[in-house]
């Protein structure tokens, strides 16, 4: 390899990792992951004999790299644009901004995904919708739903609206709001405009909410914004959305579901939905379904709800795999 634009950002990491000494890689470790030190370690341990003209092109990209990170954090986006300009020339200044900005854009609000969803809730409830809306929108989706199913009813319908209606957010707005937190979570960083929220987020958090906070969501909204919940719905998938998936694609989620589930979600479900699953099941599977639920008496809604969601899971989850496709309105048709 006699070329740094043919090595991996991985080996490139690797190779400073290599050459910065023990202790210093070992500063470096503590402040990542164990997935990162895993794969850092793997690039390490396999790295092949370079050419030291390699080596120094790869300490040069991070020392630039580096330089340009702390002049945007101590001075601002513009100041560092006019530094680097006169330093490296418009090009390569532009080249080392479009880096460090991902890298600060991916680490704003870090500490937030690694906290617990009840101390999220703690230090934001009493917030503004809007400032609630854009730390969720830096949270995994699987905290904001849950910071979201706990959040006062008035204003979680309010918070679902301003996610999905987010503008991007400048490097001002991140810092006021990271100075905010600051007594209770730390490393506030500097970062470039980046779009948060909008409407895939907001879907994907609501696909994981319970059903009952998202009819009331839904419900909620619709008196406000009727064409956004139309727009929000077009990108999740709920139970009643097995009506349009292929006959291969059912029978394989069916698999995987208990039977209890499956007994008990259709009960609950309207008579389309269950006749297209009992469609896609062998006979031996129907007629034991229909016996359970032949045994099913006074039901709850609230399990129904579960039911159907612990169903949704799984084929999003077998999505997420490859194992099935979702197909929603406005994508590519399926080539078979």
């Amino acid at each position: 390899m006699s070329d740094i634009n043919d090595l991996t950002a991985m080996q490139k990491v690797a190779i400073v990792v290599s050459t910065v000494g023990i202790e210093n890689a070992a500063a470096v470790y503590k402040r990542m992951s164990e997935d990162e030190i895993e794969r850092i370690t793997f690039e390490v341990s396999s790295l092949p004999f370079f050419d030291i003209n390699i080596i120094d092109s790869v300490l040069s990209e991070f020392y630039e790299l580096c330089l340009t990170q702390k002049v945007i954090t101590d001075g601002g986006m513009e100041y560092a644009r006019n530094i680097l300009e006169k330093a490296y020339g418009p090009e390569m200044a532009q080249r080392l901004m479009e880096k460090v900005s991902k890298s600060l854009q991916s680490k704003s609000f870090e500490f937030v995904r690694k906290s617990d969803h009840k101390n999220i809730l703690a230090i934001i409830q009493n917030e503004q919708p809007q400032t609630i809306a854009l730390v969720l929108s830096y949270a995994a989706p699987e905290q904001a739903s849950l910071v979201l199913q706990e959040l006062p009813k008035e204003k979680r319908v309010e918070v679902v609206e301003k996610i999905a209606k987010m503008e991007p957010a400048s490097p001002e707005t991140i810092k006021t709001i990271e100075a905010t937190l600051e007594r209770k979570f730390a490393a506030a960083v500097s970062m470039d405009v980046t779009e948060v929220g909008g409407i895939n987020y907001v879907a994907d958090v609501l696909n994981r909410v319970d059903r009952g906070n998202e009819k009331y969501i839904f419900d909620e909204l619709s008196m406000r914004d009727p064409l956004l919940v139309e727009e929000i719905k077009k990108k999740m998938f709920v139970f009643e959305d097995i009506m349009g998936l292929d006959s291969m694609s059912i029978q394989r989620f069916i698999r995987d579901v208990e039977v209890k589930d499956l007994a008990i979600a259709i009960k609950g479900s309207n008579a389309d939905v269950a006749a297209t699953l009992y469609a896609n099941m062998p006979k031996r599977m129907q007629d034991t379904i229909q016996q359970e639920i032949e045994y099913l008496h006074n039901v709850r809604m609230r399990d129904v709800d579960e039911a159907q969601q612990r169903i949704v899971g799984i084929i999003r989850h077998l999505e997420e795999e490859g194992e099935l496709v979702i197909g929603k309105g406005g994508e590519d048709e399926l080539i078979v």
